[in-house]
């Protein structure tokens, strides 16, 4: 399936309403999601990592599928697969973000949330718009951003998510959630979700 940036940028918005509203039966939204490992033990930074190790489990993608198979709309022209992958990180990340006193309805929050899918390509993305990475001064900045700023990251987001997904603007997810039937034979990439669990860790709660 042919995908571009706008297609890309309306699964992103779609999947993170999903994690923070709810709306998927069978699974959590973000907000039990923070307050569930919330609840164990240990510290702040033992609490997100578990949330982390949890997400690399096929559990985490299950509620997911079910709600799929369930009759859960799509928008158009977003394969089930990119969607899955989307809602189930954005998920993760947004109540990482809450675990760390966020507010995630904040529109810098929620591109704080998009750049974290990135991952390690987070740094081309800041430097281009002008935000110094590896410093305090990044979540500062972010903080105070224009909205038109927040909107031309987003764009750069999509962009590398297209590269990251599709070659060509062909998008190719078997190797990380291999549908079956639409609902069944998930598997997670964990290296994947790690990078963009620590992202998170990184960008909201150090």
């Amino acid at each position: 399936m042919a995908l571009n940036e706008q297609a890309i940028t309306k699964a992103l918005d779609w999947a993170y309403e999903k994690a923070v509203t709810g709306g998927i039966p069978g699974t959590s939204d973000a907000y039990e999601l923070a307050e569930e490992f919330l609840q164990k033990k240990g510290s702040s930074d033992d609490q997100i990592n578990a949330l982390i190790r949890w997400q690399n489990t096929k559990s985490a993608t299950s509620g997911f599928l079910t709600g799929l198979g369930g009759g859960v709309t799509l928008p158009a022209a977003i394969p089930a697969n990119l969607a899955s992958v989307l809602y189930i990180q954005l998920r993760m990340i947004a109540a990482i973000a809450i675990m760390s006193g966020r507010d995630v309805k904040e529109d810098q929050v929620r591109t704080m949330a998009y750049l974290c899918l990135c991952g390690n390509g987070i740094t081309d993305i800041l430097k281009d718009v002008g935000i110094v990475v590896g410093k305090k001064a990044a979540q500062s900045a972010l903080r105070n951003l224009s909205g038109k700023v927040l909107i031309n990251i987003n764009k750069k987001v999509g962009f590398r998510l297209l590269t990251k997904f599709g070659t060509k603007g062909v998008i190719n997810l078997s190797k990380m959630i291999p549908l079956v039937g639409g609902v069944t034979g998930a598997v997670f990439d964990g290296v994947s979700t790690h990078i963009v669990g620590n992202t998170a860790r990184k960008l909201f709660a150090e």
